[in-house]
C-alpha cells in the first residue's frame, strides 16, 4: 500500500482521484472504479503498488510494437485493476479483478528492475491490464530503469489526464495506445469511458517525442463501420500521426461478447486499404 499521487483531499474525509477522467469521489473506505485505487481514512492508497499479479518474458512484438527494437524481449509486468470496463476484455480475471481476488507477488522497483538485468532483458513492459492505474509502481520502476540504461514500454488504453501523463511521458521510450473507437458513444457503451481523453494521450505522447504506435481491434457491428474508420484515420494524419504504425488486430469472442463473431478477415484487409488511402504510413495486421 502506497499513497496515491494525483488526487485531491475534500475536506469532509472523502477524496477525489485526479487520475483519469472518470474523477471518481470516494468516501473513506471505498474504491475507484478501477479497484486498485482506495479511499483510507482520507488518504488515497493504491492497494498493488509493489504487488504484481503477472510477470513474463515476451517478445517485443507481443505488445505489439512492430518497429521498435524489433528481435528483443521485454520483462512484462502488471498490476490488477483498469479504469475502462471493456465488454471483450481479453484479461478480465485480472484487469476487472480487486487486488484480493488475484494472486501477486511482492517486487519492489529495485528488485523489476533487477530482474531485466539479470535476464539481460532491454526492456520493461508495464501491460495486460491498464498500468496508469497503478502510475506511482510504474513511475518509481520507470526511473530506476533508465538509470540503468533500460528502456520503458507502455501498453495502454490510454484513459489518463494531461498533467499524470505529463509527468510519466519523459519516462516512456515505447508506447502502444488502444484506440477503442472513433466515435464517443460507443466509447462509453463498449468500455465505459469516452474517446477524446484517449486522443489527448495520443497527441500527448507524440509531442513528449515517445516512439508511439497504436491498435485498433476491429469489432463486428461495433466499430467495424468503414466510413468512421476512415474519419479515425484522416484524424491520425491531420494531427502528425501518420507515422505512427497502425496495428489493425481482428476480434475474437471474449468475456460478454460471447455470442458475437470473429471479425471476417475481409473486413481488416478492406481497413487497411482504407488506411494506407489516408495517409497511414505503416500498417500491421493482428490475430490473423
Amino acid at each position: 500500500m502506497k499513497e496515491c499521487l494525483f488526487y485531491t483531499r475534500l475536506g469532509d474525509g472523502s477524496v477525489r482521484c485526479d487520475l483519469c477522467a472518470h474523477r471518481c469521489t470516494l468516501a473513506s473506505g471505498q474504491r475507484g472504479l478501477c479497484k486498485s485505487r482506495r479511499n483510507a481514512g482520507g488518504v488515497m492508497v493504491s492497494d498493488v503498488y509493489g504487488h504484481p499479479c503477472a510477470l513474463a518474458v515476451d517478445p517485443v512484438e507481443k505488445k505489439p510494437l512492430a518497429m521498435f527494437h524489433p528481435g528483443t524481449r521485454c520483462l512484462s509486468m502488471a498490476c490488477s485493476g483498469c479504469n475502462l470496463r471493456c465488454l471483450n476484455c481479453q484479461n478480465h480475471d485480472i484487469s476487472q479483478a480487486a487486488p484480493c481476488e488475484v494472486h501477486s507477488s511482492d517486487v519492489s522497483p529495485e528488485a523489476m528492475v533487477g530482474m531485466a538485468l539479470e535476464r539481460g532483458l532491454p526492456s520493461i513492459a508495464y501491460t495486460y491490464t491498464e498500468p496508469l492505474t497503478y502510475i506511482e509502481y510504474v513511475l518509481e520502476i520507470a526511473r530506476l530503469a533508465h538509470r540503468h540504461g533500460l528502456y520503458n514500454i507502455l501498453v495502454s488504453a490510454g484513459y489518463v489526464n494531461v498533467q499524470p501523463l505529463n509527468e510519466l511521458a519523459p519516462l516512456i521510450d515505447a508506447a502502444n495506445i488502444d484506440l477503442k473507437a472513433f466515435d464517443d458513444m460507443i466509447y462509453v457503451r463498449q468500455c465505459g469511458a469516452h474517446l477524446q481523453p484517449v486522443l489527448d494521450t495520443l497527441l500527448t505522447l507524440k509531442a513528449a517525442g515517445t516512439h508511439l504506435e497504436i491498435t485498433h481491434l476491429l469489432i463486428p457491428q461495433v466499430n467495424d463501420d468503414m466510413t468512421m474508420f476512415n474519419a479515425m484515420c484522416r484524424w491520425l494524419v491531420d494531427n502528425g500521426l501518420a507515422g505512427c504504425p497502425l496495428h489493425l488486430t481482428r476480434f475474437f469472442p471474449r468475456y460478454r461478447m460471447l455470442d458475437s463473431i470473429a471479425t471476417p478477415r475481409s473486413t481488416l484487409l478492406e481497413a487497411r486499404d482504407i488506411a494506407l488511402r489516408a495517409g497511414i504510413e505503416h500498417v500491421f495486421l493482428g490475430n490473423i
